[in-house]
């Protein structure tokens, strides 16, 4: 039986490549505790296309 926790799955999208136009979308999967972490969450994390660390947002 599957264990039954706080933990969801959420998608990471850059918010800098998407307002720049350029096309693709840089995306992160990661976890997070709901009940810790109600508001969404900002990470810095690295953009391939853009090859610069940038700060990537949950979308739902």
């Amino acid at each position: 039986m599957a264990k039954k926790g706080n933990r969801i799955q959420v998608i990471l999208e850059c918010i800098e490549q998407k307002k720049s136009g350029i096309p693709g979308c840089s995306r992160y999967v990661t976890t997070k505790n709901k009940k810790k972490t109600p508001n969404r969450i900002e990470l810095k994390k690295y953009n391939p296309v853009l090859r610069k660390y940038t700060i990537h947002k949950e979308i739902k």
